[in-house]
């Protein structure tokens, strides 16, 4: 079996959960490390989600009639019920944010014009290449999450499920739309790596235009001392995005797939993590 199309560990299996989660008064202002920057940026995140996760369904089922065996189109359902999962859980954090006034809208219509600019200029399988580049993004920072106990730690106990129920699946599913892309007859290593460097330019450059609303809308545009601290957090010596560089570059290996990153074990264990936090909370 060549590199390019590796079997999804046994162990992991790609079944969507609704959650329910519940976004009140319960959640403070700054629920990641008490910091407003380093919520903001979390949550600008999860303004991209909903419309983000029905363009990562729309490309895969555009395609998925390339795949013939019964196990993968098993994985693909998989993968459209759990992102559909997703989009409807962040929709709902992201009322929140919105009813707080922050401008979760607003960040949600920049991420929606570009997602419909890559619908109205791509075809269907350049439209999957953005997918997996995008996907390649999720899953090393679900990596990151899932492996970095102070990190999670950082999340209030009100916010910590969410952030970990989605970097599990988002695991779970992580060469769905690679392996289909291999599928589709035309596509290429310079294909993928092109859509790489676009999908890159695009969602830095989104996300930083949202950061920068989301602390001017808190009043914390000019607080230096959060911004100093949330920039080193994310690129210092030891920062989160830093930390993402070795496995970001992985992708631009011709030999590259998804479970070369075989973390099937850290899945299992926030899984169980999970469960125990949900069965307390009820």
């Amino acid at each position: 079996m060549s590199r390019s199309m590796k079997v999804t560990p046994s162990v992991i299996s790609i079944k969507p959960t609704r959650m329910n989660f519940e976004f009140g008064n319960q959640v403070p202002h700054y629920w990641l490390d008490n910091d407003p920057f380093s919520t903001h940026f979390i949550s600008v995140l999860s303004t991209f989600f909903p419309d983000g996760e029905r363009f990562f369904v729309d490309s895969v089922r555009a395609l998925r009639d390339k795949v013939s065996d019964k196990a993968r189109q098993k994985e693909i359902s998989g993968f459209i019920g759990q992102e559909a999962m997703h989009s409807l859980e962040h929709t709902s954090m992201n009322d929140m944010l919105e009813e707080r006034g922050l401008p979760a809208n607003k960040a949600a219509k920049t991420a929606l014009s570009l997602l419909n600019f890559g619908r109205r200029f791509f075809g269907k399988r350049h439209q999957l290449a953005a997918t997996v580049a995008l996907e390649h993004f999720t899953a090393i920072l679900a990596h990151r999450v899932l492996s970095d106990t102070e990190l999670m730690n950082q999340f209030h106990e009100t916010m910590r499920p969410i952030w970990m129920w989605h970097a599990i699946e988002e695991t779970e599913h992580k060469a769905v739309a690679w392996d289909l892309y291999h599928d589709v007859k035309g596509h290429s290593y310079v294909e993928r790596v092109a859509f790489m460097i676009i999908a890159s330019s695009f969602l830095a450059v989104a996300t930083a235009i949202n950061q920068l609303r989301f602390m001017h809308a808190d009043n914390q545009l000019w607080n230096l001392k959060t911004w100093a601290y949330g920039l080193n957090k994310l690129f210092g010596r030891r920062g989160v995005i830093t930390g993402l560089t070795s496995d970001y570059l992985d992708f631009f290996k011709p030999s590259f797939h998804p479970w070369d990153h075989e973390n099937s074990a850290l899945v299992a264990y926030w899984r169980e993590q999970l469960e125990t936090a949900m069965n307390e909370a009820a």
